[in-house]
């Protein structure tokens, strides 16, 4: 048992959109609860840089430094403004849990890459900062991803009814709350990653809005299954993806030149929805419920996509459960944060193929 503390959870993820802050408050027994959050958006230009970091370039070491300086300037400029936001002392704050901004994730051989100078962070707030959250995983032989699923199961398991938790982020993963069994989790293959490149390149906006563009477009199933033909798709968990997996150069290989745009924005939504749901159902078995979070609750042509696949299963957002589904993974990393400071462990070998549960993270104090 312990003291209640006070954790900002900071999360950045595949889709490179901006930042989740989140002011957690983890009661003695160790239950995270959300206090306030906010969202900070990146603005263009970091997010293409931070695109051209995910492949090989000219000078990318400097690049890749000074990027995480100034990702560093915005993550305490979140930090900051969400602790204005609700009247919060940063000296009232035990630490900050950073995830950082992933450019590589490589664990077949043997690493993952996340910007953002947390020493710095440390300085530019006055907080401690814990970092790092993947690479000990890793290093323990695991995928270093998931990693969220511990807390889904903090959060959200049920003891008669069988959940699946299904974070549609930039990659779409599921954890398996199945009632007295360890739980599982594992990645199951992009979540809005291409949606958002696609609309980026043929309407230039950074997302689509409600999965609208992709209403009006029809799937292409000759180009679905192609793009099914995925090897990662047919990979037995643990496992993890990124964009090394799923890109615009792999999308563009796939097609003949010839299709609307709305019409492969459509297949793509079918394509996360389909092999969403065949992973549920492969892995999980049968499940009663699957409660969605990330940005992809928000397409509603993707939530009606899931619903019709993984009926009868009912399907809902963990906003039903009192969390809204916007800020599921930056309380898991304020809760990951957390564990680190109490020096117990935040994987779970069962999820990463790690050869024992590890304590994550590295601790810069302020």
């Amino acid at each position: 048992m312990t003291s209640p503390s006070l954790i900002v959870g900071l999360m950045s993820g595949t889709s490179l959109d901006g930042i989740d802050a989140a002011l957690v408050e983890v009661d003695q027994s160790g239950f995270p609860h959300l206090r306030n959050a906010l969202y900070s958006a990146y603005p263009d230009e970091l997010r293409q840089t931070l695109l051209g970091l995910h492949q090989t370039q000219p000078n990318e070491l400097h690049t890749a430094a000074l990027v995480g300086n100034l990702l560093a300037h915005r993550y305490a400029d979140a930090v900051i403004k969400l602790l204005a936001q609700c009247g919060t002392a940063p000296g009232s704050v035990r630490a900050i849990g950073c995830h950082g901004q992933t450019v590589r994730h490589n664990p077949g051989e043997a690493y993952t890459l996340q910007l953002g100078n947390p020493a710095l962070l440390a300085e530019l707030t006055g907080i401690t900062v814990v970092a790092d959250f993947r690479n000990r995983d890793i290093a323990a032989g695991g995928q270093g991803a998931p990693l969220v699923p511990a807390c889904h199961d903090a959060l959200f398991r049920h003891p008669t009814k069988h959940r699946a938790i299904l974070n549609i982020g930039g990659i779409a993963n599921v954890t398996d709350l199945a009632p007295g069994m360890p739980t599982r989790g594992f990645d199951c293959g992009p979540g809005n990653m291409l949606m958002d490149a696609w609309i980026q390149r043929h309407l230039g906006q950074a997302y689509d809005a409600a999965g609208d563009w992709a209403g009006t477009g029809l799937v292409m199933p000759a180009l679905l299954e192609k793009l099914q033909a995925q090897p990662f798709f047919t990979q037995v968990p643990p496992k993890s993806c990124g964009r090394e997996e799923f890109n615009l150069a792999w999308l563009d290989q796939a097609m003949t030149g010839s299709e609307k745009p709305a019409d492969v924005q459509a297949t793509l939504v079918a394509l996360t929805a389909v092999m969403a749901a065949r992973a549920i159902s492969a892995w999980c078995g049968k499940v009663d419920e699957v409660y969605v979070c990330g940005g992809g609750s928000h397409n509603r042509t993707l939530m009606r996509l899931l619903a019709a696949e993984l009926a009868p299963a009912q399907l809902m957002t963990t906003d039903a459960l009192g969390l809204a589904g916007d800020w599921v993974e930056a309380v898991a990393f304020a809760w990951l944060a957390d564990l680190t400071l109490n020096g117990l462990p935040g994987n779970l070998p069962e999820v990463t193929g790690a050869t024992g549960p590890r304590i994550l993270g590295a601790i810069y104090r302020a």
